[in-house]
């Protein structure tokens, strides 16, 4: 044990030490009660600071007596200071009124103390003044109602310490709000996407971006997929983020169950609250004044591949989150080629061609070059494994391009004849003289010709 830290255990203890260093002297002199008067007098007119104030404050004659005998007789342990016996138990509230504050709380969690006071008093079951907010929240600590105990876990809900059976076993994936940049002068939100290995805190991915879109986190899933293949599980918060089609059917397709935390249950996501804590103060709260996002993501990537990944970490018993991934890794990319990873991540959405030729995906205006498709409906499709590689048109087995609308562009474009074009021999087609004939009885026409006979 180091001395240097050896100190009072708790609050209890310094007062008493501060008590005894005051009437400690005197228990050591073999005083008359008049002489130990007026040494208790002349203490009484100095001023002392209690452990814990900020204030000096003098003490009476007939409380360094009290501290005196009791120091005498028992020792410091007697002068430790005393709780109230009903300390904590509400005593402004009779039974009735502690019970019904109680089932109160049971029933209605999350209602705060002053909005349950201010509706009993309104509807006549306390009296204005009779008991403060205060009280209540210290009838509901007592109780174990509070609303930190409620959220902590108390209540009847059992937390563990948890975690899978081995690295890429599971991944953590989750959204920090970083601090805006100043780009050309305009102020842009940060928002850094990252995905963690649940056994070694590993950071499989990570990325700074300017939204918070579900396409963005795919875009970071596809990466952590080439480098390290997919894990058996996807554990990710319950935002919209997240909760997407192309995302949970992405995982389905390469056979990652995804996982959803229960909403407003922040201690659930506690490892990735965890990395967040670390990764604003070793590198986020220094990074000072950047101007792209470029500038933030080096510096970002830099930390963790510097120190992060080498540092020993305390949950895994001074191990390093690089050491315990690669040496309890056990799975292989092999099996995940790139067909597989374009298959699973190829989207499709039905759309209808405009008269222009144009439709919309993913809120980008493109056009067909097949004008034969005007006002059909058809299956837009799109490979998110490059989110630059541009979308297509998959209809009768075929595949047509599409490629971003230049309306400017078109304005000089010559337009293609999309009308069939007549051909040179006359074609017999009358239909008021069909009916003419019909009418007077003639016989109908035979042949193709104009004219034929009859």
């Amino acid at each position: 044990m180091d001395e240097k830290k050896l100190g009072p255990k708790d609050h209890g203890e310094a007062v008493a030490i501060f008590r005894a260093e005051i009437v400690g002297a005197l228990t050591r002199r073999d005083l008359s009660p008049g002489e130990l008067r007026d040494a208790l007098a002349e203490l009484s007119r100095k001023r002392w600071r209690s452990p814990g104030s900020d204030h000096t404050r003098t003490y009476g004659v007939s409380t360094l007596q009290r501290w005196f005998y009791r120091y005498r007789r028992d020792g410091i342990d007697a002068l430790r200071p005393q709780p109230r016996r009903d300390r904590g138990r509400a005593r402004e509230l009779t039974d009735e009124q502690r019970k019904l504050l109680l089932d109160i709380r049971r029933e209605y969690p999350h209602a705060s103390a002053t909005l349950i006071v201010r509706t009993l008093v309104t509807d006549g079951r306390l009296e204005s003044g009779a008991v403060s907010p205060q009280t209540v929240r210290r009838l509901y600590v007592e109780a174990g109602l509070d609303r930190v105990h409620l959220r902590g876990g108390g209540g009847g809900k059992q937390r563990l310490r948890w975690q899978a059976e081995r690295p890429g076993a599971l991944w953590h994936g989750d959204v920090c709000h970083g601090s805006a940049i100043l780009i050309d002068g305009k102020s842009r939100p940060v928002r850094i996407h990252a995905l963690m290995d649940d056994v070694s805190r590993y950071v499989v991915a990570l990325e700074a971006m300017h939204t918070e879109r579900e396409i963005d986190m795919l875009g970071l899933f596809v990466r952590a997929l080439r480098r390290h293949g997919p894990s058996d599980l996807l554990y990710l918060d319950n935002g919209s983020t997240y909760r997407g089609d192309r995302l949970r059917t992405a995982c389905a397709r390469l056979g990652v169950t995804l996982v959803h935390a229960q909403p407003y249950d922040a201690p659930a996501r506690g490892k990735m609250e965890r990395f967040w804590r670390t990764l604003r103060e070793g590198c986020l709260d220094f990074v000072g004044s950047l101007t792209s996002l470029h500038d933030l993501n080096v510096r970002l990537w830099a930390y963790l591949d510097e120190h992060y990944h080498k540092a020993p970490h305390a949950s895994l018993l001074g191990r390093s989150p690089a050491q315990v991934y690669e040496e309890g890794r056990t799975g292989a990319i092999d099996d995940l080629d790139e067909q597989k990873l374009r298959d699973a991540l190829t989207v499709r959405v039905r759309r209808r061609v405009r008269r222009d030729s144009t439709l919309s995906v993913d809120g980008t205006e493109y056009e067909i070059d097949g004008a034969f498709l005007a006002g059909q409906m058809v299956t837009a499709a799109r490979c998110l494994v490059d989110l630059t590689e541009l979308p297509w048109v998959e209809h009768a087995s075929k595949r047509f391009p599409l490629h971003r609308v230049d309306p400017t562009k078109n304005a000089r474009r010559g337009r293609k004849d999309v009308e069939p074009k007549a051909t040179g021999t006359p074609v017999d087609f009358d239909p008021p003289r069909a009916l003419l004939d019909r009418a007077v009885g003639r016989r109908p026409r035979r042949g193709g010709g104009k004219g034929g006979a009859r």
